[in-house]
């Protein structure tokens, strides 16, 4: 069974500051706190990796770039197929092309630009807000990119001196 941490507990507690620091910033400036939020999460299960920081910010890009094409598909398509077949269409065209390329490709075509096209067409379909992709790319670089760096200073500043902790720890 694992052991209850101090690092772990401070690390966790610095999170939280974080946390409501960038709720507060993105909140004072009505902007939606779900794209960064959603790159902290993913940030975590890559076990803070650096080296795959480009996959998941330029695949959550991606991901919102297709919800955006969906939108678009749709309206072209929708007086011939119908809206329902042709966002199933286009849908089935998203993970072909995530799975087809997705080894030739990996830094545009993963499982994060799966993720955020999927979370795109529910934060779409959220009764009081308008779809903003544009404001959620922003936010996904530029406030995930902020995260992201938070994340890794509280880690340094918790090793102390010395080398950074191996990911994950």
């Amino acid at each position: 069974m694992a052991k209850l941490r101090k690092e772990r507990l401070l690390f966790g507690c610095a999170l939280l500051v974080l946390i409501v620091l960038v709720e507060l910033v993105l909140h004072r400036f009505h902007l939606p706190t779900w794209p960064a939020f959603l790159v902290m999460i993913f940030f975590f299960e890559m076990h803070m990796d650096r080296a795959r920081i480009p996959h998941l910010l330029l695949g959550g890009l991606v991901g919102i770039g297709c919800y955006m094409l969906t939108v678009q598909f749709v309206q072209a398509v929708a007086p011939v197929w119908g809206a329902e077949l042709a966002r199933l269409v286009f849908i089935c065209a998203v993970v072909y092309a995530i799975v087809a390329f997705g080894e030739i490709l990996p830094t545009i075509f993963n499982n994060y630009a799966f993720m955020f096209f999927l979370v795109s067409g529910l934060a779409a379909r959220q009764a009081d807000s308008t779809p903003a992709p544009w404001t959620w790319m922003a936010v996904a670089l530029v406030a995930g990119t902020a995260v992201i760096a938070g994340i890794l200073v509280i880690r340094r500043l918790l090793a102390g001196p010395g080398p950074a902790p191996a990911n994950g720890d």
